[in-house]
């Protein structure tokens, strides 16, 4: 029997041994532009980020399409709690704005989920968002700016905006004019990428 226990100990030891010193649970809690709408599984930023990082990282997509803000702060406790992630991706807040919901709202909200994962003792990046040209100047830099302050602030990694390089094409979006093509996920991959803040 001690013989049996010594193998097995000698077993898990080794297998911690073979895990990367660095290894980290990423949590990406966003909208549909991270929960891959109409794509092919596999096909989204999130997904290609998973085969980027290999077995080296965890990445778990807890992004839904239509999140609000609101709801995304009433679903991260759960998530926080089941995933124990190292890295929050937080990209939220473009439903927020193309329902023209109050800009103090959306700010609270981020700020409220930026508390809870680092209460959770997870590193947090923030994505940024923008709004169609529709929606008038004024709004659509106020809305960009809560991202900017909201990084600056907390100290963030900051993505200024997902759709970086490509966000004036619009061969680069689905016919809605507001979800990237297949072709264009690779640099929305790299964009967020850049900005992990991984050992």
């Amino acid at each position: 029997m001690r013989s049996i226990l010594s193998k097995v100990l000698l077993s898990a030891g080794l297998c911690l041994l073979m895990l990367p010193a660095s290894a980290a649970t990423i949590l990406v809690f966003g909208d549909s532009l991270s929960a891959g709408y109409g794509l092919s599984p596999g096909q989204g930023w999130v997904s290609l980020l998973a085969k980027e990082m290999g077995a080296k990282h965890r990445i778990v997509n807890a992004s839904v399409s239509g999140e609000t803000t609101a709801g995304g702060l009433a679903r991260l406790p759960d998530a926080l709690a089941r995933h124990r992630p190292d890295i929050v991706v937080l990209e939220l807040g473009a439903n927020d704005g193309l329902r023209g919901l109050p800009l103090e709202q959306m700010r609270g909200n981020l700020s409220k989920m930026i508390a809870l994962a680092k209460q959770s003792k997870a590193k947090v990046v923030l994505v940024g968002m923008a709004l169609p040209p529709n929606y008038g100047p004024q709004y659509g830099a106020e809305f960009r700016k809560a991202y900017a302050d909201l990084a600056k602030r907390e100290r963030l990694s900051f993505v200024p905006l997902l759709v970086a390089g490509f966000e004036a094409d619009l061969s680069q979006f689905q016919p809605d004019g507001l979800h990237p093509v297949a072709a264009a996920q690779p640099a929305m991959m790299r964009t967020v990428k850049a900005k992990l803040p991984l050992r």
